[in-house]
């Protein structure tokens, strides 16, 4: 391994993505994506009592799922990382404990994917590990009574409001063997834009997917140009609207080859998400889903893997703190 610059790492053992797995919910499967995921859900609840119990087990049906899929056995695994958006993790912890794998839990918020993908390169390619599973999960009725306001409150979404996905994403990561390779990380920084609007994640986000992304061609020496995508986790429409106007002002322009999984995974206007997608299981499952399949058809031969997250808290909110911000970036290659 070796650093470019202060926040980017180039692997000289590049890890493989050599599977993935991807779950989602009912809204998600109705998605103009919802024919590219594993597992589409008839249920939310997934037959539990509370619906911190349906995300571990949304979790868990996930992990299996990967593991049957690739044909590894849990032995095979020498760690998992992920989280979840919950205090906690705890439904990360719930979803995860019946496999007995060493474990590191991550708490990235929409992040996570990003996170959970760069540390667990970072164990395969300086030579700990011959595999590791790395991902993250949402659930839309957990995130939504913890953050913002009961369910039953019914109250009134403000057309800034993004809609947390009901969705898993894992991957698995190995030593050797075929499939895409993780050339680079780019680890970002906190940003902190000033913002305190709960119902406004893209303007939290938007500054530090601008800053990672904007490092991490400086680091690399490289151009927007140089990607088939760019591709940033859960911005939604005002993100999206904020990191192009900002990467302009700094002198570069992405949206040729930008993308966004919060646009992407919904049809805002037909399925009433106002703003688009949210959740660390939005880049998470649109990644395992979609990309992925994009990279092994080889219709993407190179893209950059930005997954965003707003680092709110019940505590820090609720005292009129800023919410701050966070995006890590994983240069995926087909070679």
């Amino acid at each position: 391994m070796g650093h470019l610059g202060k926040q980017t790492i180039v692997f000289q053992n590049k890890p493989v993505i050599l599977e993935t797995y991807s779950t989602v919910g009912p809204k998600e499967g109705q998605g103009p994506m919802g024919s590219v995921f594993d597992t589409v859900l008839e249920d939310e609840l997934l037959g539990e009592k509370t619906w911190e119990k349906a995300e571990g087990m949304l979790i868990k049906q996930t992990v299996q799922g990967l593991l049957t899929k690739s044909g590894k056995r849990q032995e095979d695994i020498q760690y998992i990382l992920c989280g979840d958006l919950e205090n906690q993790i705890n439904s990360t912890q719930d979803g995860i404990k019946d496999f007995n794998i060493p474990f590191f839990g991550l708490y990235g918020a929409c992040s996570t994917m990003g996170e959970s993908m760069s540390l667990g390169s970072i164990i395969i390619g300086g030579g700990y590990a011959d595999y590791v599973i790395a991902g993250a999960s949402s659930h839309y009725c957990t995130a939504e009574k913890q953050f913002r306001y009961p369910l039953e409150y019914g109250g009134q979404r403000p057309l800034t409001q993004q809609w947390t996905v009901t969705g898993s994403g894992f991957v698995l990561l190995g030593k050797t063997g075929t499939g895409p390779k993780i050339h680079s990380i780019t680890t970002g920084k906190i940003v902190d834009f000033n913002t305190t609007d709960v119902f406004n994640m893209g303007a939290v986000m938007a500054p530090a997917a601008a800053d990672t992304i904007l490092t991490h061609l400086k680091d690399t020496n490289q151009k927007p140009e140089d990607y088939d995508s760019i591709i940033t986790g859960d911005l939604g429409q005002c993100g999206t609207d904020i990191l192009l106007d900002l990467t302009k002002q700094l002198g570069t322009d992405i949206s040729a080859v930008h993308q966004d999984c919060g646009l992407l995974i919904f049809d805002n206007q037909a399925q009433d998400t106002h703003a688009g997608g949210s959740g660390c299981g939005c880049s998470a499952s649109l990644f395992s889903g979609y990309f992925y399949q994009q990279l092994k058809d080889k219709k993407l031969k190179k893209i950059l893997l930005v997954p965003t997250g707003a680092l709110m808290s019940l505590c820090s909110t609720q005292q009129g703190d800023n919410i701050t911000g966070i995006a890590h970036a994983v240069s995926i290659w087909c070679e």
